[in-house]
């Protein structure tokens, strides 16, 4: 496997140095951290929710989950709900299902971040695949997806 083409390009083309490590098959973002021996607080699960038909791409480390109160209050919606996988699976539609990368930005889904990420060096998620993780420098992450910084989570 190899991660999706968009990501690959968009990183190559803005010289952003980064590594990708394959693995044997990993669903949860817990399984993928541990089988590639990343800390669950430095890997980055993408969380996809709507709100009136529209969607949002949550990002929270792996050893996290999603705090709805929180969230809605950031969007300032009074529904939100978790997509469903054949909901957003046409939203990213070079990726396997539930392994898309936290590029919501390249699917034209925007992307809040927990803020937890912001005292780390590296940024580590899935490459579109179950099967390739791709680590880079958050710096280069923050300054190619410019994504908005919020407490999104609570610890497992």
């Amino acid at each position: 496997m190899a991660i999706c083409e968009r990501l690959k390009n968009y990183l190559d083309s803005n010289g952003v140095k980064y590594i990708t490590i394959v693995h044997s098959t990993a669903f949860t973002s817990q399984e993928v951290a541990a089988s590639v021996h990343i800390k669950g607080k430095e890997f980055a699960k993408c969380v996809i929710v709507k709100s009136d038909g529209k969607f949002f791409m949550l990002v929270v480390p792996s050893d996290h989950r999603v705090n709805f109160e929180k969230v809605k209050s950031i969007l300032n919606v009074e529904n939100l709900t978790l997509a469903s996988e054949s909901e957003f699976r046409e939203l990213f539609p070079d990726c396997e299902t539930g392994a898309m990368p936290p590029f919501g930005n390249l699917y034209d889904v925007p992307v809040y971040v927990d803020e937890r990420f912001k005292a780390n060096d590296e940024i580590s998620f899935n490459g579109g695949t179950h099967n390739d993780v791709v680590k880079m420098k958050m710096a280069d992450y923050v300054r190619l997806v410019e994504p908005m910084f919020c407490d999104l989570s609570k610890h497992l």
